[in-house]
């Protein structure tokens, strides 16, 4: 909610439908994302536009955010055991990125299904950078 004098007016509350709607939107909408690398992205939009219009879509946009943070960071650790093993982590993390990619879009998934159910969501894994 924007205090008095602050100039930003988040807008008016949205219905149940448009809340579960934005949620899902929160979580399937990294795919699309996902094609520039930057599957943060939507999540980060929408969590920018309605937080303060939807605790639900707040939260679950707050944990699709995180969730693709984490990724990142994840994939960041991956690049860097490889350099340092001079690429022989490759035959360790390849397999790890495959199984971690199959893993990630079955719980994104599943918390686009949650969403659409009106129900909250918790990413395994999540490292909670965003609060």
């Amino acid at each position: 909610m924007s205090t008095p004098g602050s100039g930003s007016d988040p807008g008016p509350s949205l219905t149940a439908s448009e809340e579960r709607t934005w949620a899902m939107v929160a979580h399937v909408g990294v795919f699309i994302a996902a094609w520039l690398a930057m599957g943060f992205l939507c999540p980060l939009i929408i969590w920018l536009l309605f937080r303060g219009r939807s605790e639900f879509v707040r939260r679950n946009a707050l944990e699709s955010l995180n969730f693709q943070i984490s990724l990142l960071i994840y994939t960041a650790i991956a690049v860097v055991l490889v350099l340092i093993t001079f690429g022989l982590g490759v035959l360790i993390i390849v397999p790890l990125i495959v199984i971690g990619a199959v893993a990630a879009v079955v719980v994104i998934v599943r918390a686009t299904i949650a969403a659409s159910s009106g129900q909250e969501y918790r990413y395994p894994l999540t490292i909670r950078v965003v609060r």
